[in-house]
């Protein structure tokens, strides 16, 4: 009857072994938790107007590092003004994955046509950890 029907029958010798299998069952089950942790913060310096790109800020990383296509908030005199994503991330010419603390680089945020002077760039990553069951 279980080949009937689909299901799995295992046997047991040690009661903690049957208490693990459940609990790791169950914990398949649970949702991922999503975490934000952050990357690094760039000051914005300066201005420029590059074609095809649109305007693109010239910044200071002043903390962490500077990775392309993380996700960003674009924070304004202590408040928010924009959340999106790196769209381009330059050192001098050359397109580059990362900028450590410390360096200069240029950073295109999608949707965003306007920087200021000491905007600050706080750069962050989205993960996904498991969730555990405690008893």
């Amino acid at each position: 009857m279980s080949n009937e029907h689909k299901v799995e029958i295992r046997n047991y010798s040690i009661i903690y072994e049957a208490v693990n299998d459940i609990k790791l069952a169950l914990e398949g089950l649970l949702q991922p938790d999503t975490v934000e942790s952050a990357l690094g913060v760039a000051e914005v310096r300066d201005t420029f107007k590059v074609p095809k790109l649109g305007v693109i800020a010239g910044c200071m990383i002043k903390e962490g590092k500077v990775m392309r296509n993380s996700l960003l908030r674009l924070v304004r005199d202590g408040e928010v003004v924009h959340e999106g994503k790196i769209t381009s991330l330059k050192r001098f010419k050359d397109d580059v994955n990362e900028v450590l603390e410390g360096f200069e680089c240029g950073i295109g945020i999608e949707g965003v046509k306007e920087y200021r002077n000491e905007d600050l760039i706080k750069v962050y990553e989205l993960k996904e950890e498991k969730r555990k069951l405690e008893y």
